[in-house]
């Protein structure tokens, strides 16, 4: 913090006119002695070796002028990191002192209580409160400090590394011993590069490795992986095929063995080096690694997981394609651009896609790569690929969308067309053991449906609701062709070209498969975030009606899906089947929240407006507990007959938050946990219909209900008992109107 860094400039200076005075005894040299061997006076056999010896002191002084001016240029280089660094450890100290803390010459923080006045002084001694947020405010300024001085440090070891490197002849065949060295780099980025494309190339290949340059190779990392100088001169030295022999060697030893951590980090480190390098899609670098991850891409490589999954017969010994070394690589890191993804999501399926002249079965190997212990190697690159998309929503979206003219086939590829079982099978027949049918693994699809979930939301995948909104008409041209693709098969549903009279909606059946597990949550997720578009067509108001539209309404970011009402009540009854609730309730919990907010907040001039909006919410209701009464939810969940029939918008059964709905306000909050109390009671009753097979009798839970739900309303909007009452009543005829278009929709009749 006290060094005078100016001293860099300083000396940086002295070097640049050391430069040229090199540049002066060059001249003179050049002049008064290299040309004696060069005139007519001197000729002969000693002339020529006079030549020779002449020639390499001139390219010498030449060499010198090089280290000179590099070794300057590194100091300012580094001058400008000390800066930089040290501004950003100052800053934080100031603001760690303007939070009311202490921080000593050695950087350890502590809260000033001095400071404080003695009303605060003792709220802080005896509120544990207080003080857990203190120590909190002091963790946080402490942890920010240590990483800039570690940063400090990183940088420091970067430019000793480069110091050391630059006075050292790197020409062996210059004619001198360790003489000046005329390839001499400006660049500290270059020299750690260089040095780290050693180690790296070394541990690649299987040599010894020492700890110390293992933490050398993991600290360059660290201090240059966004630094695009340092990534491609690294990569670039690597190439495409020893890049990812390096990757498998970190995965190898990330996994098992001694000192995991170190090599997590190192393949953590390669990672976010290339994501930096491949961040310019239209640099020289870009498209000549590209190209080179194309020929390498199909290629196969050894790594221990996959040869070593099946101990003896079939299967054993088995190697990977390169890509899925890659995807597994990238796995571990984080930031590439849109371009970069999508270029090699390209890249993928022009290897495995048959118009393309893929072949399918290029990814498939023995044994299952899911779960905790192998899940974490990209069997399948591109629904690797896509799942590094869902937490880039636009470039999902970009990927995924048919385009106005319908002309990018990607979403109809991924869900009816590609071949999606990468596990080769065998069985025996007598005493040999042959070739059975592929299987798929548990997390088939995963990737897919998180793209989906970010492409059609714009939400990242896993990320919180905001508000009940509108989309963009590319988010609803993938939410609608998704669903048509899932019902029928065709991106345009009923109204595509072709002999649509045979189209029947089966998404219900297809969803419930174990292979689309995966998908069915993620696609909850994009439903929840669809609500107002689902609550108008079930009630008639969609754009498309009931029937629906061939495309989605595309109004900018007014747009809306407008699927037909049968398939969105498939989807619906899809997507709720698996063992967890969680699907349903998020749906459920959407819907109710929705609708209540509507009726909190939205004005109803007379007694029919009132009257409406409340057969639309019957009418929603009516088909959510048909749907949950066709998914059995007593059988599926263990944890209800446990459970209290008090449930809170937002809340799992077993009291867990559920993620990705919309938030309402205050008000609507209070309406729809009165909708939500017993609510799985209503459900259950239809589930006794269903089995009943007596579908027209009366849900007087679902009733109760909706009686208390309209009170409630009534009293929070101020409203005569009697316009209550009616809302309660014509909301229980539209709940008769639901539940028989979901059994229909369901074909449950």
């Amino acid at each position: 913090m006290t060094t005078d860094l100016g001293t860099l400039t300083t000396a940086a200076d002295a070097w640049d006119g050391m430069a040229k005075e090199f540049n002066k005894q060059e001249k003179a040299y050049k002049r008064d002695v290299h040309g004696m061997s060069m005139g007519p006076a001197w000729i002969g056999l000693s002339a020529d070796a006079a030549n020779r010896r002449f020639d390499i002191t001139l390219q010498e002084y030449q060499n010198a002028q090089t280290e000179a001016k590099a070794v300057a240029s590194l100091l300012r280089d580094a001058h400008t990191q000390f800066v930089e660094l040290r501004g950003k450890l100052k800053a934080a100290r100031q603001d760690a002192v303007a939070a009311g803390m202490k921080v000593s010459d050695q950087g350890v923080i502590t809260y000033d209580t001095a400071s404080l006045d003695e009303g605060t002084r003792n709220a802080y001694h005896h509120d544990p409160d207080f003080q857990e947020s203190v120590r909190k405010q002091v963790q946080a300024s402490q942890n920010r400090i240590d990483q800039l001085v570690k940063d400090i440090t990183d940088a420091d070891k970067g430019v000793q590394l480069a110091l050391n490197a630059v006075v050292v002849d790197s020409n062996l065949l210059d004619g001198t011993s360790n003489g000046f060295n005329g390839q001499a780099q400006g660049d500290i980025e270059k020299y750690e590069a260089k040095n780290a494309e050693e180690i790296a190339s070394r541990l690649a290949g299987g040599a010894k490795v020492t700890a110390t340059e293992l933490a050398e190779l993991n600290r360059a990392f660290r201090d240059n992986a966004g630094d695009t100088q340092f990534t491609q001169t690294l990569l670039n030295g690597l190439g495409a095929g020893k890049t990812l022999e390096l990757a498998n060697r970190l995965s190898t030893f990330g996994h098992s063995g001694k000192n995991q951590g170190t090599f997590v980090d190192l393949h953590e480190g390669l990672a976010n080096s290339l994501a930096t390098a491949m961040s310019h899609p239209n640099s020289t670098f870009y498209k000549r690694f590209r190209a080179d991850m194309q020929r390498v891409g199909v290629q196969e490589f050894k790594l221990d997981v996959a040869s070593e999954k099946i101990s003896v017969g079939v299967g054993h010994g088995q190697k990977v394609r390169g890509y899925q070394s890659l995807v597994t690589l990238m796995q571990e890191g984080d930031g590439y651009s849109g371009n970069f993804l999508r270029d090699l999501a390209a890249d993928i399926r022009a290897v495995e896609d048959k118009k393309q002249g893929g072949d399918p079965d290029v990814w498939d190997l023995s044994g299952s790569f899911s779960g905790k212990e192998d899940g974490w190697f990209a069997n399948d690159p591109l629904d690797g690929v896509l799942g590094l998309m869902a937490k880039d929503p636009e470039t999902a979206t970009r990927y995924l969308d048919p385009g106005p003219s319908g002309t990018n086939d990607t979403l109809s590829y991924l869900l009816t067309e590609r071949d999606w079982n990468h596990v080769d099978t065998t069985r025996w027949q007598g005493k040999v053991e042959v070739t059975g049918a592929d299987a798929f693994d548990e997390d088939v699809r995963a990737g897919l449906g998180l793209a989906l979930a970010a492409g059609a939301t714009g939400n990242a995948a896993g990320a919180e609701g905001t508000t009940f909104g509108r989309h963009t008409d590319a988010q609803a041209r993938i939410m609608h062709g998704a669903i048509n693709l899932l019902d029928y098969g065709h991106v345009d549903g009923v109204f595509g070209e072709g002999k649509s009279e045979l189209r029947t909606g089966k998404a219900d059946e297809l969803l419930a498969g174990d292979d689309y597990t995966s998908l069915r949550g993620a696609i909850s997720q994009a439903l929840a975030d669809y609500t107002p578009d689902i609550v108008e067509t079930i009630t008639g108001d969609s754009p498309g009606g009931r029937a629906g539209e061939a495309e989605a309404y595309q109004n900018g970011d007014d747009s809306q899906i407008q699927n037909s009402r049968g398939s969105l009540i498939r989807i619906l009854r899809g997507v709720s089947e698996a063992d967890d609730i969680g699907n349903f309730e998020r749906i459920y919990h959407a819907q109710q929240g929705y609708m209540s907010d509507r009726l909190m907040h939205n004005d109803f001039p007379n007694a029919t407006a009132a009257l409406n909006e409340a057969r639309k919410y019957g009418e929603v209701t009516g088909a959510l507990n048909a749907i949950g009464g066709d998914v059995k939810l007593d059988v599926h969940d263990d944890k209800i007959s446990e459970a209290t029939d008090t449930r809170f918008y937002g809340y799992h059964i077993g009291g867990g938050l559920i993620t990705n709905i919309p938030m309402v306000g205050d008000a609507s909050q209070r309406l729809v946990d009165i909708a939500l109390n017993n609510w799985l009671s209503g459900v259950q009753a239809e589930e006794g219909s269903l089995a009943k097979e007596e579908l027209s009798r009366s849900n007087d839970v679902a009733q109760d209900t909706i009686d208390r739900y309209f009170d409630g309303w009534g009293e929070q909007r101020n409203l005569a008992p009697e316009i209550a009452e009616d809302a309660a009543g014509e909301a229980q005829q539209s709940y008769i109107s639901g539940r028989q278009i979901a059994y229909e929709a369901l074909r449950s009749r």
